[in-house]
């Protein structure tokens, strides 16, 4: 999980003004919502059928957790690899923040339980999935823009 620095400066004791003022963080930056980055290699030639694969599973949990406002958004990402060991797809899930991820998963389980079926059923699809594809990493990452 990322770390966030909180950085505070406080006028000291001696200081000609004793007002203090609340105006917000220094930050060169305004804070958005948080993504989840999952980067997939798929084996040569089964991009498409892995993109089948998650069209009937992934896609509805997404359109599901969208619909239930567990999710803001969700994107899929293809390209190339630029080498042998890269990624070729990405999988983004835009949250509206941190705190979305309490009690995550009593949210969510009970779409994939309605989507994909069964533990058992689950279990077998992500079998299946290992066939045409590798997860590389997953990054949780919070969006900013700069001021």
């Amino acid at each position: 999980m990322a770390s966030v620095c909180f950085a505070q400066t406080t006028s000291s004791p001696t200081s000609p003004t004793t007002t203090t003022t609340s105006k917000g963080s220094n930050a060169p930056y305004n804070e958005g919502p948080v993504w989840t980055v999952t980067m997939i290699k798929t084996k040569a030639g089964l991009s498409d059928e892995y993109l089948k694969q998650i069209t009937g599973t992934v896609k509805p949990v997404y359109d599901e957790e969208k619909k239930q406002k567990v999710i803001l958004d969700y994107k899929i990402l293809n390209g190339e690899a630029s080498d042998p060991h890269d990624f070729d797809i990405l999988i983004l899930v835009e949250y509206p923040n941190w705190a979305a991820f309490d009690s995550l998963r009593d949210k969510v389980d009970p779409v994939i339980e309605k989507v994909m079926g069964s533990e058992e059923q689950r279990r077998q699809l992500a079998v299946k999935r290992l066939d045409v594809r590798e997860i590389l990493g997953v990054k949780t990452m919070r969006e900013i823009t700069l001021k």
